[in-house]
């Protein structure tokens, strides 16, 4: 792999200053080339908790930051594009889902893709890959899942004994696929496998012969003797997919699965980032005592119930 000046500026620059670089498996290939660590939101997490390093650069978006500094307090935690951040993750208020702990019996599931004062009133968080079983292991029937209602509605049919209740939230990227479009792709594709993450809606995810999250995607066609597949989630895996397997073809179930806030994070900012004393560039991310401890204790629990 030869690097561009910017990537061996980065590279360079990370190792004299002592920084680690974490890259979403959502961000461009450049970036992901200068990243100490890619994968998903709850991997990025759990490896910045392991690294030596005590300044993390994040490359994604807000609540994956945040999550990095619950997770390792005494680090400096940097988001490389303080615009990135997530519609989904915002979408429900926090009052709101206090009121309903207040008035029902529920134990309130938490999507990691939330915000840290949202999981400030949330019982337990989940990844698109442990949700289901971590939220077999609750006691109570009764569970209110939030913010994404496609996620939750794929977890309530994999658990029929539970007593689900899911609110109006969802990834506005992973929605706006339809199910005619799954059976444009499938009959386009008639050799391919169709991989979708759970956040799609119902009417593609019954098309799929593999539902997971982002990471459980690269590793199916990762150890898959298939040739061919449809991407069902963010564009960029397939662009990722590509380096990792370039014996295998990809496709995408739509053009309409671009994430915005994810493109806001360049190869520059990534640079100004490592050139700058901290708080010149990017944003410091910094949460109060009270969030920190109680956002905190929804993440232990996931990973108390997840293990």
């Amino acid at each position: 792999m030869k690097l561009s000046q910017a990537q061996a500026d980065i590279m360079r620059l990370k190792q004299e200053k002592d920084i680690c670089i974490l890259a979403h498996s959502y961000q461009a290939r450049e970036i992901i080339e200068v990243a100490d660590f890619s994968g998903d939101s709850y991997q990025l997490s759990v490896f910045a908790a392991k690294a030596p390093q005590k300044t993390v650069i994040m490359c994604g978006v807000r609540f994956m930051a945040e999550t990095v500094k619950l997770l390792s307090p005494d680090k400096t935690v940097i988001l490389a594009n303080p615009e990135a951040g997530c519609p989904m993750a915002e979408q429900i208020d926090k009052e709101y889902v206090s009121r309903l702990k207040r008035e029902n019996d529920y134990t309130i599931v938490a999507y990691i893709n939330t915000t840290a004062a949202l999981k400030t009133v949330c019982d337990v968080c989940v990844t698109s890959s442990s949700a289901v079983d971590i939220v077999d292991k609750i006691d109570n029937k009764n569970i209110l899942f939030l913010p994404d209602r496609n996620l939750g509605a794929y977890v309530a049919a994999k658990l029929p004994h539970k007593s689900i209740k899911l609110l109006d939230g969802g990834c506005p990227v992973h929605e706006a696929v339809s199910g005619i479009e799954a059976k444009k792709a499938k009959a386009a594709h008639p050799n391919s496998e169709l991989l979708v993450h759970p956040e799609c809606i119902s009417e593609v995810a019954e098309l799929a012969d593999f539902i997971g999250s982002t990471s459980a995607i690269m590793d199916y066609v990762i150890g898959s003797d298939k040739t061919e597949f449809i991407i069902g989630t963010e564009i960029s895996i397939i662009e990722n997919l590509q380096y990792l397997c370039p014996d295998k073809r990809f496709y995408s179930l739509s053009h309409k699965l671009i994430c915005a806030d994810m493109k806001l994070t360049t190869l520059p900012d990534v640079l100004n980032c490592v050139k700058s004393d901290v708080g010149e560039y990017g944003e410091e991310i910094t949460l109060d005592k009270e969030t920190m401890t109680a956002a905190r204790a929804c993440i232990e629990k996931m990973i108390e119930l997840g293990t």
